[in-house]
């Protein structure tokens, strides 16, 4: 299965949506873990960064779309909670890509 993703605002929302949610994953599946079990509280230092930086990048993609195509504000709200929810940029990521074929930036 091949994954691409284009050079437009969409694009890069999926990108960074995608890269966001796996470090949540890793961040809950891996990182608490080790905090809380193995006694390693520098795993969820360094992956908290990691999850942080990616979610504010997620946040700037998400206002760089919102400025670059005529998205609803409530279609900003769900994209906004998809990255609250530890699987939800995964869920919402191929009704991304299929925007994303159908509105191309200009």
């Amino acid at each position: 299965m091949k994954i691409s993703f284009s050079n437009t605002s969409i694009g890069r929302l999926r990108l960074i949506g995608i890269t966001e949610g796996i470090s949540f994953l890793l961040l809950l599946m891996i990182a608490m873990p080790l905090k809380y079990f193995a006694g390693i509280p520098e795993a969820v230092k360094v992956m908290g960064w990691i999850h942080g930086l990616l979610f504010i990048l997620y946040m700037v993609a998400l206002i760089n779309v919102k400025i670059s195509h005529p998205w609803p504000w409530w279609r900003m709200l769900t994209a906004f909670f998809a990255a609250l929810v530890p699987i939800g940029t995964f869920l919402m990521d191929p009704q991304l890509r299929k925007e994303e074929k159908t509105l191309p930036d200009k």
